[in-house]
C-alpha cells in the first residue's frame, strides 16, 4: 500500500495520516453514520508507537494505515493488522439493539446510509465497515461474513469483500492464542477494501504463511457462471450487470469462461439449513444432509472449474425498511454453509444509480486465487 509505503520510507509519519483519516470521519461521519466509536486519543497513540517501530528499524508491512474494526468489540479480530502496523481509528456500526439483521447498522448519529445514495441500506452487518471503506474516511475496515455480511455490503458500496474459508484461525495476535471458529461453523473473518491490493496486504497480513502467487502461465483460472445455483430468483439487473462482469474478466484474459455444466450446478437452498444452525434446540439432521449434499455437489463443481461465479446478491439494495421477505443473502450463504472462501468485486451500477457485485467462489483455502482475479479485475 502507498500509505505504508510512504510511512516506512519517512514520506509520511503514522500520525499525521491517522488525523487525516479522522478528520474526514469528522467531517462525513454524522451524515453518513459508519462509526459507533471514534477512537481520536486511542489512535494517535498508536500511530506514535508506529512510528516509534519504524524509526527503530522494524519492518511494517501496514505502517500507519488506518483502519475501521467491525464493532465495538473488533480489536481483537484486528490483532494480525495491528501488529503489521495499522491504527484502528474506530469501531464501524452494525445492527443494533431491535435492528433486523437485514437492514441497516446503527452508528453514532443514528443509522448507516448508503454512500451512494441515502435512503438506501449499505447492506449488514458489516454496514459501517463497507460505508466507510466506500466513502474514502478508511482504506480498508474489518468484517466478519456469517451469511454474506462482508461481500453484501461490499456489493452494495462498490468495494471488495473477502470471506475467508471457514474453520480457519486469523494468523496469533499479541493479545492471545488464534480464534476458534464460531459454535456453528458459519461465520468467516473478512475485509472490505478499495482496491485489490489493499485486500492482498491484508491476507497477507493475516494468513502470512499462504503467500500470493503470480498468475499461473500456463493460463487464467477455469471459471462458470451460474445465475441462480439452482435454487434461488435474482432480479434481472443484478443478473445482468454481473454476467457483464465475467463476461469483461474473460475477455481481458483474467479467467477462462467455461460453458454452464451439463448438468448445471444445482445445490440445495441452504436456508433452511443455515436457519437450523443458528436456532438453539433445532434438530440439526435435515442441516447436515443439506450441506453435505451441497458439500459434494461443490466438490464435483471444482474438480472440473477453478472459480464459481454468481451475482452476489439476488437483488439491489433496499431501502432502509428492509427487504421483506426476500433474503438478499440467498447466493452468498450457501459459502459459509460449505465454508468455501469468497469475494463479491463490484459489478457495475444499477439504473438507480446503487452498485451490485459479481461474487467469484474457490475451492477452499484458495484464497490467493481470488485476490489473483480481483487484482487483474482492477485493470480491466
Amino acid at each position: 500500500m502507498e500509505i505504508a509505503a510512504d510511512v516506512r520510507a519517512g514520506r509520511l509519519r503514522a500520525v499525521d495520516v491517522v488525523d487525516e483519516a479522522l478528520a474526514r470521519i469528522a467531517r462525513a461521519d454524522p451524515c453518513l453514520c459508519a462509526f459507533a466509536q471514534v477512537w481520536e486519543e486511542r489512535a494517535r497513540t498508536w500511530a506514535r508507537e508506529v512510528d516509534l517501530r519504524v524509526a527503530a528499524g522494524e519492518r511494517l508491512p501496514l505502517a500507519g494505515v488506518p483502519i475501521g474494526v467491525k464493532g465495538r468489540h473488533g480489536l481483537r479480530a484486528a490483532g494480525p493488522l495491528t501488529a503489521a502496523g495499522c491504527v484502528p481509528v474506530g469501531a464501524t456500526s452494525v445492527p443494533g439493539p431491535g435492528t433486523p439483521w437485514q437492514t441497516w447498522g446503527l452508528g453514532a448519529h443514528g443509522r448507516t446510509v448508503n454512500p451512494w445514495r441515502a435512503d438506501r441500506t449499505p447492506g449488514g452487518s458489516s454496514a459501517g465497515s463497507a460505508a466507510a471503506v466506500a466513502a474514502g474516511l478508511v482504506p480498508m475496515a474489518t468484517g466478519a461474513d456469517g451469511a454474506g455480511s462482508v461481500r453484501i455490503p461490499a456489493a452494495w458500496c462498490g468495494v471488495l469483500g473477502l470471506k475467508v474459508t471457514n474453520g480457519r484461525p486469523t494468523a496469533p495476535d499479541r493479545t492471545g492464542p488464534p480464534r476458534p471458529a464460531d459454535r456453528t461453523g458459519l461465520a468467516a473473518a473478512g475485509v472490505l477494501a478499495r482496491h485489490a491490493v489493499d485486500a492482498e496486504a491484508y491476507w497477507r497480513a493475516v494468513a502470512p504463511s499462504r503467500g500470493l502467487p503470480e498468475r499461473d502461465p500456463a493460463g487464467p483460472p477455469t471459471a462458470v457462471f451460474s445465475p441462480d445455483l439452482g435454487f434461488a430468483d435474482p432480479d434481472p439487473e443484478p443478473l445482468a450487470l454481473a454476467r457483464a462482469a465475467a463476461v469483461r474478466l474473460a475477455d481481458a484474459g483474467a479467467v477462462r469462461l467455461l460453458p454452464p455444466s451439463d448438468p448445471p450446478l444445482r445445490l440445495e437452498d441452504p436456508a433452511p439449513a443455515w436457519l437450523a444452525l443458528r436456532t438453539p434446540g433445532a434438530d440439526l439432521r435435515a442441516a447436515e444432509r443439506v450441506r453435505a449434499v451441497n458439500d459434494r455437489l461443490l466438490a464435483g463443481f471444482f474438480a472440473g472449474a477453478d472459480l464459481l461465479l454468481t451475482p452476489t446478491t439476488p437483488n439491489a439494495a433496499h431501502g432502509h425498511d428492509g427487504p421483506g421477505d426476500r433474503f438478499s443473502t440467498a447466493l452468498t450463504w450457501a459459502f459459509n454453509l460449505s465454508g468455501h472462501p469468497a469475494i463479491s468485486l463490484p459489478a457495475g451500477l444499477g439504473a438507480d444509480g446503487c452498485p451490485v457485485g459479481l461474487q467469484i467462489v474457490a475451492a477452499r483455502d484458495t484464497e490467493a486465487s481470488l485476490l489473483t482475479v480481483a487484482r487483474a479485475a482492477a485493470t480491466t
